[in-house]
């Protein structure tokens, strides 16, 4: 995938991102369960989509738990 695809992608994800969270709130705020859910699950689907795009950036930190102590 090129790089100009890439951004594309990530673009797309970030839009789905953006209105499954409009969605979200819509149904927040006008008492809809049916919307919310479905905000809900299209924000978390663009989510987990935006990370796989960005590969391993930040797998470094996943296995750090924040309990180990200082050396």
């Amino acid at each position: 995938m090129s790089a100009f695809d890439k951004a594309v992608q990530k673009g797309k994800a970030k839009a789905e991102e953006l209105l499954g969270r409009a969605t979200e709130v819509y149904g927040e705020s006008h008492g809809d369960p049916a919307a919310e859910a479905a905000g809900e699950a299209r924000r978390l689907e663009a989510e987990a989509e935006e990370q796989a795009l960005e590969g391993g950036a930040d797998r470094a930190d996943e296995d750090d738990d924040g309990r180990a102590g200082a050396r």
